[in-house]
């Protein structure tokens, strides 16, 4: 039989004449580092950050955490699937990392989870100079930006946001139940009163009946609550949460909107919006990355979700952003009934009128009619052409007489638009927006776990996102240019700071002394023009 040796520890109870530090704990190249360095360039009080600066600890009271601490451990906590505070407390406790962050700090879960709602301001700003940054450091191009969409969870169910039709309906069965009881109770009044030995004791009916009309108002007020805001939908948990549909997919949450520069596929502008519709998004994303890139022009590309008329417009109007956006099939629900297409029609510019597959005229109408805010131009064929036609069967609906053709008043906007996106540069494009967008999301939902809010109201959960945005392009940034060459970008940048802030105090003390001297000079019982002569003398 053979002794086997085993590795061994250190002795829990052997005294250690120089203790380990927390750094030695903490690899050189560990992320936390780079969480330092960031954190401490940045000058928390120009963000907005509640406690920042020399004087927002002071107060009654023990003094508060330093907002720079707290950020440090949401950015740890977001990088690592650590979100919630109660997890992110537990983590400042045992964490090694979070010690060494936090120099052995333990915040509650209180006070973490107050820091991330009262600063979602102060996370949009640091996200926004956080793209600045990788201008600086020459990791976005400013050339091109692929917009996308994808809903989040929000922090409320599907059950507590309730449509227009199903308020009606809700209402409706309230009202019938109501009915229900009180038709009860007469029937019941009625037997008593004709044999009182008849009657049958009826119990907890008038409290039933007060609880349903207490949800008859309840109901009746956020109808009254839609009529007023034009709204379609009500929430009662989050306010601002809305059921969104999308290819079968419902989700009672928001849309999140991204921007992506096409160089080191990294997020240069995002939003969070409540609509399930991603067709009037374009022109305002590509404005918001132009802005952020700090560019004069720019190219934005995305998929057929992003189509609309309008949006292509203002990007034209604006004359500094150039879509290129995937054309949805126009023709798909009468090609599949057998029937023409709107592209056989062609438009001729010099007769105002289609052209139809069989050549035949079809004439404008006189009046616009509206169509989703857009002003369109019915163009209508002439029944008696139509009758005689032999394409008849395959253009005209069976129940109509005639084929309408309705063209917007701009339609040249759309017709530019196609002319550009038949081209061989629009078809790189597009191949190239797939690399660039189609796997964020992904990676944020699968990979770093962002698939839902944690926060609700839009404010909230906008610096939330914020938060979600700056570490994912931390964690980018750290990949292409790797931590040493971050850090030290990073410590030159506070030093730039540091040195703009003594500048600033001089230039303060400066004025601060000449005005006090200047009153001195000319203060009671002193005559300014002597004291004038003095004081350029000095100088």
């Amino acid at each position: 039989m053979t002794n086997r040796t085993y590795k061994t520890g250190t002795d829990r109870e052997q005294w250690q004449l120089l203790p380990a530090r927390i750094d030695d704990y903490v690899e050189p190249d560990n992320l936390v580092r780079a969480i330092e360095a960031f954190v401490q360039s940045l000058r928390l009080e120009d963000f907005g950050f509640r406690h920042a600066g020399p004087a927002g600890g002071n107060g009654a009271g023990q003094p508060s955490y330093d907002p720079a601490d707290l950020l440090k451990l949401y950015i740890y906590g977001y990088r690592n699937r650590i979100r919630s505070s109660r997890a992110l407390e537990r983590e400042a406790q045992r964490n090694l990392e979070l010690k060494w962050l936090l120099r052995g700090l333990t915040p509650g879960y209180r006070t973490i989870s107050s820091f991330r709602k009262d600063n979602w301001k102060a996370f949009r700003a640091a996200n926004r100079l956080f793209v600045q940054i990788l201008r600086e450091l020459e990791l976005v191009s400013g050339e091109l930006v692929a917009i996308d969409g994808s809903f989040f969870h929000g922090d409320a169910s599907k059950g507590s946001i309730k449509t227009r039709a199903r308020l009606e309906r809700h209402l409706a069965a309230v009202e019938r139940d109501i009915d229900a009881y009180r038709k009860e109770l007469d029937a019941n009044d009625a037997a008593e009163t004709a044999q009182p030995a008849a009657g049958t004791r009826i119990d907890g009916v008038a409290e039933k009946i007060a609880a349903l009309m207490e949800q008859q108002e309840k109901v009746k007020a956020d109808l009254d609550r839609l009529e007023e805001s034009g709204e379609t939908q009500v929430s009662r948990t989050d306010p601002d949460a809305r059921l969104l549909m999308k290819r079968g997919q419902k989700v009672a949450g928001y849309n999140v909107q991204i921007a992506v520069d096409d160089k080191h596929k990294l997020i240069v502008a995002s939003e969070v919006v409540n609509d399930g519709n991603d067709t009037g998004q374009l022109h305002d994303m590509a404005q918001a990355a132009k802005e952020s890139l700090g560019v004069e022009t720019l190219q934005a590309v995305a998929d057929s979700g992003y189509y609309n008329g309008v949006e292509l417009k203002k990007c034209e109007d604006d004359g500094t952003i150039l879509p290129y956006v995937a054309q949805p099939d126009r023709n798909g629900r009468q090609t599949a009934n057998g029937r023409f297409g709107r592209d056989e029609f062609i438009y001729d510019a010099e007769a105002d009128a289609y052209r139809c597959p069989a050549n035949e005229l079809l004439k404008p109408s006189p009046s616009l009619k509206t169509n989703g805010g857009r002003m369109e131009r019915p163009y209508v064929s002439r029944k008696p052409v139509c009758d005689g036609c032999p394409l008849r069967a395959q253009c005209v609906n069976p129940k109509s007489h005639t084929r309408t053709i309705y063209r917007w008043e701009h339609e040249d906007v759309v017709v530019r638009h196609q002319e550009r996106m038949n081209g061989a540069q629009a078809q790189e494009l597009m191949r190239r927006r797939k690399a660039v967008v189609e796997h964020l999301f992904g990676t944020l939902k699968c990979r770093a776990g962002y698939r839902h809010f944690l926060v609700r109201g839009f404010d909230k959960v906008r610096g939330e996102w914020s938060l979600m945005a700056l570490c994912y392009n931390l964690s980018r940034v750290l990949s292409i240019i790797g931590l040493d060459e971050f850090t030290a970008y990073m410590a030159k940048r506070a030093v730039a700071r540091a040195f703009l802030c003594i500048l600033s105090a001089i230039r303060a003390t400066g004025d601060r002394a000449r005005s006090l001297l200047a009153r001195f000079c000319d203060g009671p019982g002193r005559k300014s023009a002597i004291a004038r002569p003095a004081l350029g003398a000095a100088a």
